[in-house]
């Protein structure tokens, strides 16, 4: 298959858009933004409609920007968003409950005593994160009509009429029976939706259906969720390494192989993706509150942009004593605390803007130094390296501390947009079955390395800081 294809991957804030050439690299690009509601007690919604302009409106633009046509489409997408909708016409029934709502406690307080059997069956721990727990929710407080599923099969489905899902989606919904990449009677009867007519699990590459909403006939080959699609662009593909990807929230996924590790470390234990028929693991933890921590202190006008942290935090040496665990929307891998709100301590007169950003920029690597921990004690190794992607790795300040608190070499990707990038190999693969995964993907180089500047028994101390920390909110 020779020609460029398009990659949309739609996201909590925005859809981007990328058209790209095996040879000539990205041609054109486009971007939609997409406001969520954030509501008191825990909610997030948004409207489908927007979901759906957004991927429209940056698919067109990057077409146009481009100035030429494609040959197949691929399409990222947030995971764990649902919505019920009308599958005779494409109509949504109800908002969007976006990844971070949390209002399915309800459901899954229900279904506490049961939450080992879930966990073993499909490697995801009980949590109002995942789909099905908000699944459940619409269908017991909001509508009976239509189908319930995650944004993707909706978003496929006005695309090209087809129902489907693919097997890395599926496996962020709780339902899936993560050793046959198939959906479970069991969590369906658990969660009550044994007579839910569900999305086709499909591979991540292959034809799924055609679509004119960009203009032309375009074949849509590429389907995969967001976090996943990022672990490919990024060719971590073996045991030993992982990627984070710093946006709304912060994201490490380490590759496990062609079996699933239920480890003893509160990570998730996840479908990477499925070609060929063929399915790959992963391990994936999760901060729920990266660059949208960042929003909230511009919000409260401490910066005035995530373009800030560098300048306003390299104002200070350290943080001053101040210390802050940004769990604004609840704590996730390794403690599955949504409850938990965040908190700053250690404050004083002499606290400054910049104290603030270097707390911050500590309390989102500690997270992700947890999480890096926790996956080498499921794979039984430390993890080598840490590939970075996403905005905030613009920050030199937090890939710094990161590798200071990793204790690790940090590899920023030259990609910045390794999830489109995924989504684009993953098309191309779709719609040329020849090709090798290695040949579909992009070459990967660091546009920079970060290695550790402070002595390990010193990075010790600034997470045991942490560490405390979390510990009083967890007592609390």
């Amino acid at each position: 298959m020779t020609g460029p294809v398009l990659a949309v991957d739609q996201g909590t804030s925005g859809t981007k858009a990328l058209v790209v050439c095996p040879e000539r690299g990205v041609l054109g690009t486009g971007y939609a933004e997409v406001r969520p509601r954030y509501l008191p007690g825990g909610l997030v919604e948004v409207d489908p409609a927007g979901l759906y302009d957004s991927v429209v409106d940056a698919g067109r633009r990057a077409i146009a920007e481009a100035g030429e046509d494609v040959v197949a489409l691929g399409l990222a997408n947030q995971g764990e968003t649902v919505l019920a909708w009308d599958p005779a016409t494409g109509r949504p029934l109800t908002d969007a409950l976006v990844w971070q709502d949390r209002r399915a406690e309800t459901v899954c307080a229900r279904l506490a005593d049961h939450a080992e059997e879930l966990r073993q069956l499909t490697g995801l721990p009980l949590d109002p994160y995942f789909a099905a727990p908000k699944m459940a929710w619409i269908r017991r407080h909001l509508t009976r009509e239509g189908v319930v599923t995650t944004s993707d099969a909706w978003l496929v489905h006005r695309l090209t009429g087809a129902f489907v899902t693919d097997a890395a989606t599926a496996g962020r919904t709780q339902l899936l029976d993560l050793d046959r990449a198939e959906w479970s009677p069991r969590a369906l009867d658990l969660y009550g939706l044994s007579g839910e007519r569900l999305p086709e699990v499909a591979d991540a590459a292959g034809p799924a259906g055609t679509t004119t909403a960009f203009g032309p006939e375009i074949p849509l080959t590429g389907l995969i969720v967001d976090q996943q699609a990022a672990l490919l662009a990024q060719r971590v593909t073996g045991p030993g390494a992982a990627k984070c990807t710093y946006g709304t929230g912060a994201f490490l996924l380490a590759p496990t192989g062609d079996r699933p590790r239920r480890g003893g470390s509160g990570l998730v234990s996840c479908v990477a993706w499925r070609l060929a028929g063929h399915t790959s693991y992963c391990l994936d933890g999760q901060v729920y509150t990266a660059a949208s921590a960042v929003r909230w202190l511009t919000d409260l006008g401490v910066i005035s942009s995530a373009a800030d942290l560098d300048p306003v935090g390299g104002s200070v040496p350290d943080s001053g004593g101040v210390t802050f665990v940004p769990a604004l929307a609840g704590l996730a891998a390794p403690w599955w605390r949504g409850d938990v709100r965040g908190s700053l301590t250690g404050l004083g007169l002499d606290t400054t803007a910049g104290h603030l950003v270097r707390a911050l920029c500590e309390g989102v690597a500690a997270q992700v130094a947890e999480l890096a921990e926790a996956a080498a004690a499921d794979l039984g190794a430390p993890l080598d390296t840490l590939r970075v992607d996403g905005g905030l790795t613009r920050s030199a300040l937090l890939m710094q501390t990161q590798a200071d608190l990793l204790q690790r070499p940090v590899e920023v990707s030259a990609l910045p947009d390794a999830t489109a990038l995924g989504a684009a190999a993953l098309a191309r693969l779709g719609a040329d079955p020849a090709l090798t995964v290695e040949d579909a993907l992009p070459d990967w180089r660091p546009a920079a390395v970060y290695e550790p500047r402070i002595p390990a028994d010193r990075a010790a101390e600034r997470r045991a800081d942490f560490r405390t920390a979390v510990a009083a909110l967890l007592g609390s």
